[in-house]
Formats: structure tokens, sequence, C-alpha cells
């Protein structure tokens, strides 16, 4: 019989093999412990070894050309030099001495393409910012022997999540990964979060004023076009008010890339089909040059070949004789435009500082080699310095303009009826707004959602309100009244946003001039917010951008009303404290303790120039305070008439340079005095202030740049010139020139509008205090000058 157990001690065999079924004997110390469930493990021999890889040193050239079919030929993404080495340093770190003959690298780049693609980068790859880190480093997680893995040990419900909770422990004991989805690549978050957050933000933001942002020229991305890529990537230096002096010179050799590679995507300069071209041949004119593209000279091409006729592209500078001539990357030629025909004549200006297209002919002067004096745009190749001899110039013109459509693309413009190539910078953030082909159909989706085709939208915009005169304010107050609804009207519709750009004082301020010192100057911004505290209902639900002049503090200060550089930051806080608490004052009145969030009113102190965008990437306003027309008029280019007497067979053949014929048409019929189906008005039909008005909108557009002008002629920030540029076109152009009329013209797509100075009187004669301003409806795009009072 056994014996009874004690603790601590072994139970005692029985004498007898039976035994008793009494739970009193033979019962263990420590109770039979639960079923196994688990799988046991097997001992390590027997354990499937993992898989190792022995690292590589991958140099990137020999990756270069796999990573060039996966990434541009297959999902048309642009690697930069710094993806390539982080791309080529993982591959051989991850997959060894495999990565080529079994394919492992090309999986790799495929799950790296789909990856940032669902991420919403840009079509440049680069390894600057967090995404393509995140990328590898989630991947890393997920690779087992230099492959993949996508067996039992991942599960395939969700997509790569980033989140550090969202693991998954596989029965391997290979640690946390992230779970990879069968039918889609491993992105930043799930879609259906993503989807989610995105639907969660756009039932927050229900009013179109959520949507529009003002940018300063400060905050502005600058991005720098890399000619061998042909693309547009950030600046890796931060910009500076004191650069290096070779900054300078990279500020006009960047406006010429942007101005040739946008002359090469033109139709007029693309080559040919060869059906096109035998077509042209059996032509009975017995002329092949209209079914000739046309072709870029450069000016160091020109030595050697005498008596040609050519097409250059290059800037109008002024040389140290005070002789006209053309620059550009290669060289410098002596310009003769005695025999030179504008075109268009009397609808564009010509000045130096322009980059322009120039068809003539060489004459080479063989005893004058050249001084050797340096190019403006640099020495980057070719001869440099001055060319000897002249370049008579047949005819000169702009470059043609392009369409935003075609740079960004809009697949709800169908305006653009040349562009069938697609979009050339769709994934191009050049503001910071997000890219067309990132958030362009999210962003349309939800501007049809929030903009009433029956209702307003309305930008009103003002200019020269010079606080110092109280015919100005008076005016003010006129304009402030038409925009205040009657308080019974249960729907009151408010403008979107309502800019007042400079000067915000006739005399240039703290300068020494009598009467416009620090503290008058602030007494005149108080007096602007007792005439805002009027309207209580307007200032609280509206947007006040107000953009400084040359007058303004603290330019003003050390330039006395003299052009200052550009850009040029807003007026300091310490005069314009008042108009702040004009408007917070406003809002608690009308929206009490608990705030609309997104409807209440707010003040915004921005730059010049600066933007102002809506709903993204929708629509974009360019605003700068300046006067370019004066400064146009007092430095363009006199042509001579052309001899009345002179055959018109003999004149020379100016079709050569394209022209924006259909972009014409367009200014014409948008013009307010015009109709559509009125009939179209000559040159000598057109007023004054129409030319005026057409020519000026033509010459920046085509520029597409806001300061065309010498350092000298227009001073500017040399790494902040970038936020001068017109490239893309904008959706709207605001021009406030109190030296050029008034006036609303539609060109390629892009509305430019000048308000004029607020006060039409000027503050004289009988109709003193009456108001005149711009009002612009981003709903339509239509601009209309108006004025009340």
């Amino acid at each position: 019989m056994a014996t009874l157990n004690r603790p601590g001690k072994p139970s005692a065999v029985p004498e007898n093999p039976i035994p008793s079924s009494s739970p009193a004997f033979g019962t263990p110390v420590h109770p039979i412990p639960p079923r196994r469930t688990a799988p046991i493990r097997a001992p390590p021999i027997l354990r499937p070894a993992k898989p190792t890889v022995l690292p590589i040193l991958l140099p990137p050239a020999t990756l270069r050309p796999l990573a060039f079919r996966t990434f541009t030929k297959k999902h048309n993404l642009t690697l930069t030099s710094s993806a390539l080495q982080a791309l080529a340093t993982f591959i051989g770190r991850q997959c060894g001495s495999g990565w080529r003959e079994e394919g492992l690298a090309e999986k790799v780049l495929e799950e790296v393409a789909k990856s940032w693609k669902k991420c919403g980068g840009q079509v440049i790859v680069d390894a600057d910012g967090e995404t393509l880190k995140n990328i590898l480093k989630t991947l890393e997680g997920s690779m087992s022997g230099g492959r993949i893995a996508q067996g039992s040990g991942l599960s395939r419900q969700v997509s790569f999540n980033f989140a550090p909770n969202a693991t998954v422990q596989d029965a391997g004991g290979l640690g946390p990964r992230p779970t990879l989805d069968s039918q889609s690549s491993f992105g930043m978050s799930s879609l259906e979060v993503e989807d989610k957050e995105k639907d969660e933000e756009e039932d927050s933001l229900k009013h179109p004023r959520e949507w529009i942002k003002v940018i300063s020229a400060f905050d502005q991305p600058k991005l720098i076009y890399n000619v061998s890529q042909r693309h547009f990537e950030k600046s890796t230096t931060k910009p500076s008010l004191f650069p290096d002096p070779s900054h300078k010179t990279d500020l006009f050799r960047q406006r010429y890339h942007v101005v040739h590679q946008r002359i090469l995507r033109n139709e007029t300069f693309q080559t040919p089909t060869f059906a096109a071209a035998r077509s042209a041949t059996l032509n009975r004119s017995g002329s092949i040059t209209n079914a000739q593209p046309n072709t870029i000279t450069p000016v160091a091409n020109l030595l050697g070949r005498s008596g040609t006729t050519h097409l250059l592209l290059g800037m109008l500078t002024i040389s140290p004789t005070g002789a006209l001539s053309l620059s550009d990357l290669t060289g410098t030629i002596a310009l003769d435009i005695q025999h030179a025909r504008p075109i268009p004549e009397k609808g564009a200006y010509f000045t130096p500082g322009m980059i322009v297209l120039v068809d003539g002919s060489y004459e080479e002067d063989y005893g004058n080699l050249g001084d050797g004096s340096s190019s403006t745009l640099g020495n980057t190749g070719g001869i440099g310095g001055t060319i000897g001899g002249k370049f008579i110039a047949f005819s000169v013109g702009h470059p043609p303009s392009e369409r935003r459509t075609t740079t960004l693309g809009d697949a709800s413009d169908k305006s653009d009826k040349n562009n069938v190539t697609g979009p050339a910078f769709g994934w191009t953030d050049f503001i910071g707004v997000g890219s067309e082909r990132a958030t362009g159909a999210r962003m349309s989706r939800i501007a049809s959602k929030l903009l009433s085709p029956t209702t307003a939208h309305n930008i009103v915009l003002a200019s020269d309100l010079h606080l110092d005169i109280p015919a100005t304010l008076t005016a003010l107050r006129t304009l402030l009244r038409t925009y205040s609804p009657d308080p019974t009207d249960p729907h009151p519709v408010y403008p979107l946003a309502i800019i007042l750009m400079g000067n915000f004082s006739s005399k240039a301020s703290l300068a020494g001039v009598p009467g416009a010192g620090s503290i008058e100057y602030k007494e005149h911004f108080d007096a602007l917010a007792s005439v805002l505290a009027d309207f209580p209902h307007l200032i609280a639900h509206t947007s006040l951008v107000f953009v400084p002049g040359d007058n303004d503090a603290w330019s003003s200060a050390f330039s006395a009303g003299a052009a200052t550089p550009l850009p040029r930051k807003p007026v300091p806080a310490l005069f314009t404290n008042r108009i702040r608490r004009a408007v917070a004052e406003a809002n608690r009145e009308i929206w009490g303790a608990g705030k609309a969030k997104g409807k209440e009113g707010e003040v915004i102190w921005t730059s010049n120039p600066s933007r102002l965008s809506w709903f993204g990437v929708k629509g974009e306003m360019s605003i700068i305070r300046d006067d370019i027309a004066g400064r146009l008029r007092r430095t363009s280019i006199r042509f001579g008439k052309p001899e009345q007497d002179v055959d018109e067979e003999e004149m020379p053949d100016a079709s050569t340079i394209p022209q924006n014929n259909e972009s014409q048409e367009a200014m014409d019929i948008d013009l307010p005095d015009t109709g559509a189906d009125a009939p179209r008005q000559t040159q000598e039909q057109i007023d004054s202030d129409t030319q005026t008005a057409r020519a000026l909108t033509r010459t920046l557009l085509s520029q597409s740049y806001l300061s065309p002008f010498p350092l000298s002629v227009r001073p500017l920030h040399w790494d902040y010139a970038h936020t001068l540029n017109l490239y893309p076109l904008p959706s709207t152009l605001v021009l406030a020139d109190s030296e050029a009329p008034p006036f609303v013209v539609k060109y390629c797509g892009c509305t430019v509008m000048n308000p004029g100075s607020i006060d039409e009187s000027g503050g004289r004669g009988r109709r003193e205090g009456r108001a005149r301003w711009v009002e612009y409806d981003i709903g339509t795009g239509v601009g209309l000058v108006r004025t009340e009072g």
C-alpha cells in the first residue's frame, strides 16, 4: 500500500503495480499539466534554417539601368542620385549577390515604386525627406532571405502601415512585422484609413473660405530646373538675404532655362513626322520652310557662319559701350535692330532684361574677334564672351506662352485643345499646396461640392489705399457698404476675402518727410481700424489681406519711396495692432464665446508679392503691388517704322517666331467692353487704355516673370527671385499698378486684373470719394471692374 505523500518529498513507488482507484493514494504532489495546445517546437537540429544573406557593396551605377526601367519606363518616376544611392545600399545589404540572377532587386524596386506613388509623392523620387526612409524601413522588416515575405507569416488583410502598433507576430519567431496587402503595394497607411481621414477632413471643412490660403513670398519653396533630367527639384540651400555672389548669375540662368524648356515643347519647335515633311515638299509653293521645325541657334555657333539666317533666344542687354546686345548661355552678340519689326507691333513691350526670340542674319567682323567680356547669363560652354560681328535682326518677338493646363494638367479644363501630350509637370508642387496629379481630383471634387453655381464667391481687390487722404477712407466706406448685406436677410452673402493693397501712405513714411513719421503712420492705421469697426458683420465673415507698397514701412525708411528690393516683408505688427483688435472684437460680438470654426473673420498681413490659392491647386492668384507699366514705358526699346515704298515681298519674313493666335482671340473676347459676338477690332479702333492693358498682359505672361528688368532698374533679392516666377501661369494675376488704367483681360487662360486706385477721383474734383475696385469670382473665373459712390 502506498504511503501518503508529504509536501516537498517524492511519492513512494507502490509495491502493487496496479494502482488504487482511491484518490487518497498515489496522488502526485503537482497536478497533471493541461493538454498542450500549441505545437511543440522542433529540436534545433530539425528546425529550418533561416536563410541568410551575405551583404555586398552594390554601386549605384550598376543598379541604374534596372532602376531606370522600373521607375521611369514603368511608373513614370524620376530617381535622383541620392535616392539611387539609398536603393543601391538597401538592395546590396538585403538581397546580396542574388540581386540580379534571382531577380530580387527588381521585386524590391517594384514595391518601392508602387509605395511611393501610393504615398502621394511627386514624380521625383528623392531621399531628402522621410517618405523613402520610411518605405525602406518598413520593407526591411518584411524581407527574409532577400525576398519579401508574403507567406503564412504575414497577414494579407491590410496594407503596410507605418504605425508602431500595426504589427503582427509571426510563428517563425522573426519578430514584429507590418502586414502586406495581396492586391496592392504597401503605403504610408491603409487605403481605408486614408480615405476615412480625408472624408473626415472634407466633412469638417464645409466653408469655401477654409480652403483659401495666403502664401507669403518668404514661405514659397525654391525650385531649380535640372537641365539634364528636365524636371524641377527643390533647392538644397536655404535662401538668404545675403547670398553668395554666384547666385546673381543663377537668377538669370534659371529664367533662361525655364523659358527655353517651355519653347522646346511648343508645337512650332517639334520635329514633324515623315509624312508631314513629305507632304510639304509636294506643295506647289516650292518651299519646305513651313514644315521645318524652328531651331534655336546658340550665339557661340554663329562663328564661321557669316551671311546665314538664324533664330536666336537670348536676353536683351546693354553692353559697356552702350550698344544693344543679345546674351545667352554661350556668349553675347551685338544686335542691330535698325530694320527690325516687333511682333506684334504695338502689342508688347521690349526692354533690356527680357528674354526674346530674334530672327535675323549674322555678319561676321573678321577684324574684331570680340572683347572677351563674359555674358550676362554666365559661361557654361562654347566660346563665352562677346562674339565678333553683329546680328542683323529682321523681327523680334516674345516667347510663346504656355497654358496652365499644359504645364500642370487639369481634366476639368477642356480649353487647351493643343495639349495632346499631357501635363509637363503634373507631379511638381510649385507653391507648397500640393501637385495637380496628387491632389487635383480631390480638390475638384471638394470645390464642386462647396461652390454653388447660383451663388457668387467673390474676392474683392482694391489698391492705393492712401490712409493719409480723407477721400480714400470715404471710398473705402463705400466699398465696405456695398458688401454689407441687410441684417434682416436670412441668407447673407459675404465676400471670401477683401485684399487691400498699398501704398498705405501717399508719401514715403519714416523717411524724414514732414507728416510721414512713425507716429503719423500708426495713426493712419488706427483710422483704418475705426472704419473697419463700423462694419462688424462684414469683417467677422471675411478675410482681410493687406499687401504693402514701396512707401510702407520698414523699406521706405531707407528707400524714400524709390523701388525697394522685391520681395518685401509685410507691414510690421507695431503699426497694425489696432486693426487686429477690431477684427477680434467683431468676432466676439457676432459669434460669441463659441466661435464657429472657419467662419470667423481674420486679418492677414502678407508680403509683396504673394500668392493666394483656393482648394489647393484648383486656383492660384498671384498678387504684386508695383508700377510696372511706367517702368516698361521708360525703358522700352523703340523700333524704326518700316519704309512705305518697300515692296511687301522684299520684307523679311517674320513668321518664324511663333505667336499665340488662339490666346490673342481669347484676350480680345474676354475684355469687358467686347462681347463674344462683337466684330474684331483693329489696332486703330482700340483705345489707348485697352492697348496698354493688352501690351502689359502679353509682355508679363510671355516672359513668365513679374519683373523682367535688369537689377539696376528693379532690384531683387537674389535668393528669393523665384517668387516672381509666373510659371506655371496662375489662374489670376493681380497687377496693382497706379500708372496703368483699370482693366480685366484674359490671356492664355490667365485672368489679369488691375484695380487701379480705390479713390477714382484721386481726392480731387466733384467725384471725390467715388470708389473703384475689382471683383473676382473664383467659381466662374470672371473679373469685373466696379465703381460705386
